[in-house]
């Protein structure tokens, strides 16, 4: 074998350690030696042959060792010939992992057959690939144990398309596993979302309505009470939304549209929605109510309110909530939304104590809660 050839990159010492070194600790460092050597080296097209040898010998060594050094060292490493690396994936679980979880040799089809014929440990490999294909992903959520299929769920970089998600919650949906991990994915299909609120329990409803944006109407629903097993903060809601206009309509046509959760989520630091909310009841173009509410003088937020047809007994505590909105500002520090909302809530209180008891017990009770929330993260500190 031209070893010589390979410009000092791979020595004969080197090579001679990993056939015949002393123990098999020595020959694992040599094998790791040549592994980096052969992945970072500028070697052409003869000297790479030369190594896909060497690679060849190290894959079939009788000792774990060894083959593990291939397989660790060289799992991101795109020189690793496809065959050399189906080879390692069929091997024992600390040597094949490594490689199924990491290496870009491995087709797809390559990945199908270890979900197909591999254990559950080798299908979790699979699915907490860097990206996983909807090809593979499909194949995941139909043939895939349930730790699998929840890897593969809480895997961004995992491609889910409809039938996946389908199959996935048709064969798990009565798993804690499976659908906490839906609700700590980032996105999440409108159609699962809905499909998720009659499977989880409240206090999971509780996340899911915090990381994903619900439809309108079934927050609506969900808010009346039509689904007996949960409740929700539409005020909350209307933080999270991204189509703002089509959730006050919707809260229009089903008659919660009202002064008190108008007043709620200007107290809570909702602005866009209390803007969207006027616009709404108004009948005018967003703008316009954006314009009037945020008039520096006194008659624009006076104008449209009024128009809006909005009780006169509130109109102070809406100016006030507006004024104490303005004299605020986000810190552009981690999580400065919730400090905002929490500041606007303590202001308002402190300052408006005019405001009918049920608006001034909502706030009390949305601070009890976010004081609870930070308490743990404040102990563990």
């Amino acid at each position: 074998m031209p070893v010589s050839a390979m410009r000092a990159k791979l020595t004969e010492d080197d090579v001679h350690r990993l056939v015949k070194g002393k123990d098999d600790e020595e020959r694992a460092i040599a094998a790791h030696k040549i592994c980096r050597s052969i992945d970072q080296a500028p070697l052409s097209r003869t000297e790479r042959q030369s190594a896909e040898a060497i690679m060849e010998i190290m894959a079939a060594d009788a000792v774990d060792l060894v083959r593990r050094s291939l397989a660790v060292t060289l799992k991101n490493s795109p020189h690793l010939p496809r065959h050399i690396a189906q080879k390692l994936s069929k091997d024992i679980d600390s040597i094949a992992f490594p490689v199924i979880s990491s290496s870009p040799s491995l087709t797809d089809d390559d990945l199908i057959e270890v979900v197909r014929s591999g254990t559950a440990l080798r299908q979790v490999a699979v699915a907490k690939r860097k990206t996983v294909t909807a090809k593979v992903v499909n194949v995941l959520a139909k043939d895939g144990r349930e730790i699998a299929v929840a890897t593969a769920v809480r895997n961004n970089g995992a491609t889910f398309d409809t039938q996946a998600y389908d199959t996935a919650l048709g064969r798990f949906g009565d798993r804690a596993k499976v659908t906490d991990a839906f609700i700590d994915r980032e996105v999440l299909p409108v159609h699962i979302t809905e499909k998720l609120i009659s499977l989880i329990s409240d206090e999971a409803i509780g996340r899911l309505v915090k990381r994903h944006e619900l439809p309108p109407q079934l927050a609506v629903e969900l808010a009346e009470g039509a689904r007996e097993r949960a409740t929700i903060d539409l005020v909350d809601q209307a933080g999270q939304t991204k189509d703002m206009r089509r959730f006050v309509q919707q809260l229009h046509l089903n008659g919660r549209l009202g002064p008190s959760i108008i007043l709620r989520g200007l107290c809570t630091g909702h602005i866009r929605f209390v803007e969207w909310a006027l616009a709404e009841l108004a009948a005018i173009p967003h703008q316009r109510a954006w314009l009037m509410v945020h008039d520096a003088g006194s008659l624009g937020l006076r104008a449209v309110y009024e128009r809006a047809g909005l009780p006169q007994r509130l109109f102070s505590a809406f100016r006030a909530g507006i004024d104490i909105y303005h004299e605020m500002e986000y810190d552009g520090g981690s999580k400065d939304r919730e400090r905002f909302t929490k500041r606007m809530m303590e202001r308002v209180l402190t300052q408006f104590q005019a405001l009918p008891r049920e608006e001034l017990d909502y706030l009390l009770d949305k601070l009890d809660a976010r004081e609870g929330e930070q308490t743990p993260a404040a102990e563990a500190a």
